[in-house]
């Protein structure tokens, strides 16, 4: 290996040298403040960066987002404290997605084949209602399908297909994962029909 020949210089980061810096030492350093405790400012600051972030977006303390512009979250979605989106490609988290506390999203890796060390980078998908639990690593190029699961701790590789609860290092198939009816609202008529439907009423 030959560190010292390393050459990323194909790459872009999709800004100029100047939205970096002001990014660097203004806009992230806010988004991961914890005395900030509204998710208003973060949604706020990550826009004006160029993210694209939907309504009722959820997004704790400690969150840290390489490249803003890369990145477009769905409406009501979940980003807990202390996850990484490290996003020198795109990252797109969908609707009602829940990424837990402590969950990394890699897009970059190295190709160990090449003595240079060559950076290669591919987007990550997290798609409507799918879950990263806390801790959990995405590697680049994986898409957790609609309602997937990727388990705490888990180290996720390959992609996970809808509705499929992926554990383990590397991660597995462990089980489907089935969701249950909504139950509708809970309302004075439906409290006077399970009353009349009781013995002795």
């Amino acid at each position: 290996m030959d560190l010292s020949s390393f050459d990323n210089s194909w790459y872009s980061p999709g800004r100029n040298l100047l939205i970096r810096t002001l990014w660097y030492f203004a806009g992230a350093p806010l988004v991961r403040c914890a005395f900030l405790p509204w998710s208003s400012i973060r949604r706020f600051l990550l826009r004006c960066f160029g993210a694209k972030v939907g309504r009722g977006v959820v997004l704790q303390h400690s969150v840290r987002v390489k490249y803003p512009w890369h990145l477009s979250i769905g409406d009501f979605s979940w980003i807990g404290e202390n996850v990484w989106i490290d996003n020198l490609v795109e990252v797109r988290i969908g609707a009602h997605v829940c990424v837990s506390q402590g969950a990394y999203l890699c897009t970059g890796n190295h190709d160990w084949s090449d003595p240079s060390f060559g950076l290669q980078v591919r987007p990550i998908a997290l798609e409507d209602g799918s879950w990263v639990g806390a801790h959990a690593l995405i590697c680049p190029g994986v898409t957790i399908a609609r309602c997937g699961v990727a388990a705490a701790g888990s180290v996720i590789t390959k992609s996970v297909p809808a509705f499929e609860i992926h554990s383990g290092n590397p991660a597995r198939l462990v089980k489907k994962r089935v969701i249950r009816q909504a139950s509708p609202p809970l309302t004075a008529q439906r409290l006077q029909e399970s009353a009349e439907a009781l013995p002795g009423t």
